[in-house]
């Protein structure tokens, strides 16, 4: 196999499982890590790899993956359909945690009829409320992070060890049977706090997050309690889910939850 052919192939395994470590690209190409790491120092050259601690994720530099705008477009009919499943789970003037993802955002959008109490890191959804005359907004404080439209930092992780909330409702970059993972490692920490301050975790993930990997695990399965998605994920993951206690629903589809 030439550079070039193992250099594409790393290419469209990242495309995959967005962060892949040495060892798994090395198993995957069947060569040495060493030979992998001159790979990635190339592609790296080239600008559609970024080289990580113990890895690499790749790059689109015609349109930048991370940025709000651009990922809230991505499975746009199906995160429309979960957002609303999970706003019917939520009691009305619950104290609901909201975090940065597009997904949960478009949760936010049909909350309002609920009036709960929003505390969130979240800079979209603070707007979407801001002009509410129903809904009351916590926004943490912390390091504006334009591209990801979020507060990051010392002070966004504080004000959440600091709160106490009915419900968390949280995305992530990806699950596998191992758990959830997420590539920002700016936001770990603030995620970790937002589930201990809640007395229910909730998470919205489209199907195409099922057995996607990304850079940092940061929760088990069953540190979950009940996960939204939609028709066309992965059945065997569901399974697994539902195993571990996981109440699932389906949007747009019959889910058939289990009680933890």
């Amino acid at each position: 196999m030439t550079a070039e052919e193992r250099q594409k192939r790393i290419e469209d395994h990242l495309r995959k499982v967005e962060f892949a470590s040495l060892d798994e690209l090395s198993e995957q190409l069947d060569v040495s890590a060493s030979t992998i790491r001159r790979d990635l120092t190339s592609l790296e050259a080239k600008g559609s790899v970024k080289r990580t601690h113990g890895g690499a994720r790749l790059v689109d530099p015609a349109s930048d993956e991370f940025v709000f705008s651009t990922r809230d477009e991505h499975q746009l009919t199906e995160k429309e359909l979960i957002g609303k499943a999970c706003a019917d789970l939520i009691e009305p003037n619950q104290t609901v945690i909201m975090d940065a993802g597009t997904t949960v955002f478009h949760v936010a959008k049909y909350l309002e009829p609920k009036t709960p109490h929003i505390i969130t890191n979240s800079l979209p959804v603070a707007n979407l409320y801001a002009s509410s005359h129903q809904i009351e907004v916590v926004l943490s404080g912390g390091v504006i992070y334009p591209r990801l439209g979020v507060l990051v930092g010392p002070l966004a992780v504080d004000a959440f060890v600091k709160m106490q909330a009915d419900v968390a409702i949280m995305s992530s970059g990806g699950i596998t049977p191992e758990g959830l993972s997420n590539s920002h490692v700016l936001l770990i920490d603030i995620q970790k706090a937002m589930m201990k301050a809640a007395r229910k975790v909730i998470f919205c993930l489209d199907s195409s997050k099922f057995g996607r990997q990304s850079l940092t695990r940061f929760c088990e399965l069953d540190e979950i309690d009940v996960l939204v998605t939609n028709q066309g994920a992965d059945p065997e993951m569901i399974a697994t889910l539902r195993e571990r206690g996981v109440d699932v629903v389906i949007a747009g589809g019959v889910g058939t939850p289990n009680s933890k």
